[in-house]
């Protein structure tokens, strides 16, 4: 990684500033949010307190506060939001059913659905009859209804008023009496229409809620062709004389108390004890200056999903039988104040607390609910937010630049030095004009002229190596020729005590001779080496052709050949290559003991081929492997005549990296030898 990467990848530390400013707004919030759940929670035990001694208020029907709702079979009728257009037609009318009534008979099966609504003093209900063969009212039978029929029953009086709506054809229609006629009431109040369906028929009906006593049953007649008996379907019995179920209706009186006490933005509920609601106020959010002068929307969008932690359930609906199902309602009717967090679908984050409404005798009778959402006591923080986010973004953008601009420098300037270096070694040779020595007081100023000086030495060293060969061989040659001579004109001289030191003169300079001849050969093969064109070369098939002669020149060495590529290219010299092989193999075979195996192989390691040459013998000492293919170093011992200058893994270490490639000694894993590895780049294709 570049060294401007890596100080752009510091500067990413400067990001703790804008986090570490938002860890103070989000305690600073945490802190408005719990002002906001204390806030809510003394506005609901208040209001729960006002309706204490007003329970008449919540139900209007003193009986209904000690005889509970009968689940399903009560009535729920919300307020409804707009007027509603009788007219036998489902449109205008919320999605879904209140309630649904079956009879399963096997031969006159019977669904009734409902929808109940109030508006003003008036009492809608939509109602849907699941009859496959609607039998309509025919008065030429009878003047009783004789057709499919509904049954509305009331409560007055603490008597059962029953009305019949029946019609010989679909249209407009009345109430009638059913029995008994309370006095002061009229039928026809109950008005409405009937209209046919693919599946039965639908009825729309409106009557004044005060004859309803705050009971309503609804009963579907169903009556079949030919049948003697017919089928019903209600939330009561067809021969009942108990009173019907509870009609559920928010009454306007509780809804003008509780009005004033909605605050801007708040929803405020009353729920009955069975946790459905009688009465719903919301107040709209007012345009306070709290709420204006916002930050712009992508970062109040920022603020509230990436600054806002944590999993929160979406605020529960109302159902269509008017029941909620919510854990702060739940804890109220038990006697409890309780508030719950909800992230409504916009992302909003909102409140909503529930306190119980006791009796005289602290009994359970109700609850209420308020619930806001947390935007008018947010918008402090998201100013805050916004102001933290522009001013940490300026700074870490000049900080970033800044850096930015320090690290391009640094890397020119290292850069050229890099370049510099490469230029100055080129084949070997050192070339001190190519490397400028730098002006700067820095470190890096320090580095480029030690460098420099380093480069100084290395040249004066490396020349000197390069010509010790030939200065020793011109200043040796002259005192050899004086030697042979002498022995010639002795070897004239009679007398045969004087052979003994002939020999000795001979062997002595014959050794010399020998030792001229190996460091001239290297100094000749080094320059060779760099004057030789390199060319394709398949190590494969040069290890199977050589192999045959170092069998035959070693026969008390067992050689082995493994090649795992079948065809090995590289860009190479055939010649240099079998040279630098010699003097693997002859270096292994003086290592190693007669009669062991020397193992040839050739495998990939990565980008490059790996020909290796082992042997069995003595481990290399400890720090020696990595002098080894240096010129002058030895580690054989003197046997005989033979001349062992440290020269021949010199020689193969020029012409390994000639080609490009590298070489390595190190002792085998099992400890039992040593291997030589050369490692040489492949031939890219062209």
């Amino acid at each position: 990684m570049s060294l401007r990467r890596q100080l752009l990848l510091v500067s990413l530390l400067l990001l703790a500033i804008p986090w570490a400013g938002s860890q103070f707004i989000r305690e600073t919030e945490f802190a408005l949010r719990q002002g906001q759940v204390r806030s809510l929670e003394a506005a609901a035990r208040a209001i729960a307190a006002s309706f204490s001694d007003r329970l008449q208020l919540i139900y209007p029907q003193a009986g209904r506060m000690s005889e509970p709702p009968a689940g399903a079979r009560s009535l729920y009728a919300p307020p409804a939001e707009a007027p509603i257009q009788l007219d036998g037609y489902a449109e205008g009318w919320p999605s879904g059913w209140s309630g649904e009534f079956v009879n399963d008979s096997p031969t006159l099966p019977l669904v009734l659905r409902y929808r109940a609504a109030t508006r003003g003093n008036q009492l809608y209900l939509l109602l849907q009859v699941m009859d496959k063969q609607p039998v309509y009212d025919n008065p030429g039978i009878s003047r009783e209804p004789n057709g499919d029929r509904v049954l509305l029953s009331t409560w007055l009086d603490a008597r059962r008023q029953e009305y019949v709506i029946s019609t010989a054809a679909p249209g407009k229609v009345r109430g009638q009496f059913a029995g008994r006629r309370h006095p002061g009431i009229a039928a026809e109040s109950i008005q409405g229409y009937w209209q046919d369906t693919a599946d039965g028929y639908t009825l729309e009906l409106t009557l004044p809620l005060a004859i309803t006593g705050g009971r309503l049953g609804i009963l579907a007649i169903n009556v079949g062709p030919g049948q003697a008996n017919p089928t019903t379907a209600g939330n009561m019995d067809l021969l009942a004389t108990r009173a019907p179920p509870w009609l559920l209706y928010s009454p306007t009186p509780l809804r003008d108390a509780l009005r004033a006490f909605a605050e801007p933005g708040q929803v405020l509920q009353v729920l009955e004890g069975s946790a459905r609601e009688v009465a719903r106020i919301s107040a709209p959010a007012s345009g306070t200056p709290a709420s204006t002068g916002r930050p712009f929307w992508l970062l109040r969008w920022l603020y509230r999903h990436l600054l806002t932690t944590g999993e929160y359930p979406d605020p529960p609906p109302v159902a269509a039988d008017g029941t909620l199902a919510a854990a702060e309602v739940e804890q109220a009717i038990q006697g409890l104040v309780a508030s719950t967090w909800y992230r409504d679908s916009t992302g909003r984050m909102v409140l909503a607390t529930a306190a119980p409404v006791r009796d005289s005798l602290g009994q359970v009778r109700a609850s209420v609910r308020i619930s806001q959402d947390s935007e008018e006591y947010l918008s402090l923080t998201d100013q805050a937010f916004g102001s933290l986010l522009g001013y940490s973004l300026l700074a870490i953008g000049l900080a970033m630049l800044g850096l930015l601009g320090y690290a391009s420098l640094l890397s020119w300037r290292i850069g050229r030095l890099s370049r510099a270096a490469n230029r100055v070694v080129q084949r070997g040779q050192i070339n001190l004009d190519a490397f400028p020595r730098s002006r700067v007081p820095d470190e890096i100023g320090d580095l480029s002229r030690n460098y420099a000086h380093l480069l100084g030495e290395l040249y004066t060293y490396n020349e000197y190596l390069r010509t010790l060969s030939r200065k020793l061989s011109h200043e040796l040659r002259t005192p050899i020729a004086v030697i042979q001579s002498s022995l010639d004109n002795l070897e004239n001289t009679p007398g045969e005590s004087a052979a003994p030191y002939l020999e000795r003169a001979r062997s002595g300079l014959s050794r010399l001779n020998r030792i001229l001849t190996a460091m001239t050969e290297a100094s000749r093969v080094e320059e060779s080496v760099r004057g030789e064109m390199l060319q394709p070369v398949d190590l494969s098939a040069l290890l199977r052709e050589i192999l045959p002669a170092y069998s035959s020149a070693w026969p008390q060495r067992n050689f082995v050949l493994h090649c795992a590529p079948e065809r090995a290219l590289i860009q190479g010299s055939s010649d240099l290559l079998v040279q630098a092989l010699d003097k693997l193999v002859d270096n292994a075979a003086s290592f190693s003991p007669e009669g062991s195996s020397i193992r040839l192989s050739l495998k990939e390691l990565g980008e490059s081929y790996a020909l290796e040459v082992e042997n069995q013998g003595p481990l290399l000492p400890e720090g020696m492997q990595g002098r080894l293919f240096e010129a002058m170093v030895s580690i054989r011992e003197s046997r005989g005549n033979d001349v062992h200058l440290g020269l021949g893994l010199y020689i193969v270490k020029l012409i390994v990296e000639h080609m490009g490639g590298q070489v390595y000694a190190f002792n085998r894993p099992d400890q039992g030898g040593v291997t030589l590895r050369l490692l040489l780049p492949r031939k890219r294709p062209v």
